[in-house]
């Protein structure tokens, strides 16, 4: 408990928001360096694999090779890929840069599964008599696929893109051993000076960051949910059903008694 309060004193320690407090860069500072990695890495994957797992979706083609490939994708080692491409671009690229891009390559490959997983299901997942009504009103493939599949399909589709930036969230802490910035600089550093206070505030601040990311991938989530498609409303249609037509004679069919 009192390395917990020491952490936590730790990092609400002026100096530690200040240049030199955390060499060589302030607390906020390694906050915005992970953020940028983050999005940066989430924006290339989602570019990749929202459109291929559209068209998969859509089309049906290809399901087993999604299937199959995001299966072997998570199977991967994120270290190994890690140290594996920052060893190779830092060989063709000088300076840091090699470091730099070589970690946003593997944090790609490690997103894109995710991502493609929830655009491939989120599309699947919308029911088939919609998408027949749509194609029977005279709407073109564009049209159904970016009118109403993709609004239905929406919260998986984000859930994709949640599980993925989360990954990635984690992934860029153990970059720092590669040479890479961000909070995980914050922990390495500390292990290297066996600061376990810095140690532990740099976990509690990754903790922090991923917990806010996903409470907003959340909240997203539920304002994009198309009213009458969740489990919720579900049950309660199923507490409270509709009347059923009335019969020619006004009677509800409901209430009529039918003898034999």
């Amino acid at each position: 408990m009192n390395l917990f309060l020491d952490a936590i004193a730790w990092i609400f320690a002026p100096q530690n928001w200040q240049p030199g407090g955390v060499s060589p860069l302030p607390i906020q500072d390694r906050l915005l360096e992970h953020l940028l990695y983050t999005a940066l890495a989430v924006v290339i994957a989602a570019l990749i694999a929202l459109p291929l797992g559209f068209y998969i979706g859509h089309t049906g083609k290809g399901r087993q090779f999604v299937i199959g490939f995001t299966g072997a994708m998570r199977a991967l080692p994120t270290l190994g890929v890690l140290f594996f491409l920052t060893m190779v671009l830092g060989s063709v690229v000088t300076g840091s840069s090699g470091i730099f891009w070589g970690t946003i390559v593997a944090l790609v490959i490690l997103a894109i599964p995710s991502i493609l997983a929830g655009a491939y299901a989120g599309l699947e997942s919308v029911s088939r008599p919609v998408i027949d009504a749509a194609r029977a009103v005279g709407m073109t493939e564009m049209q159904i696929l970016t009118r109403v599949e993709i609004p239905l399909a929406l919260p998986l589709i984000i859930g994709g893109l949640r599980a993925g930036t989360l990954q990635v969230i984690a992934t860029a802490v153990i970059a720092s051993y590669a040479g890479l910035g961000g909070l995980g600089r914050i922990i390495s550093s500390g292990i290297g000076l066996n600061d376990y206070d810095r140690i532990l505030g740099g976990a509690i601040l990754v903790t922090v960051f991923a917990l806010v990311v996903d409470g907003l991938f959340a909240l997203v989530q539920r304002v994009t949910r198309v009213p009458g498609t969740s489990a919720g409303d579900s049950r309660r249609h199923a507490r409270h059903p509709s009347p059923r037509p009335a019969a020619a004679g006004g009677t509800p069919i409901r209430e009529r008694n039918v003898t034999a």
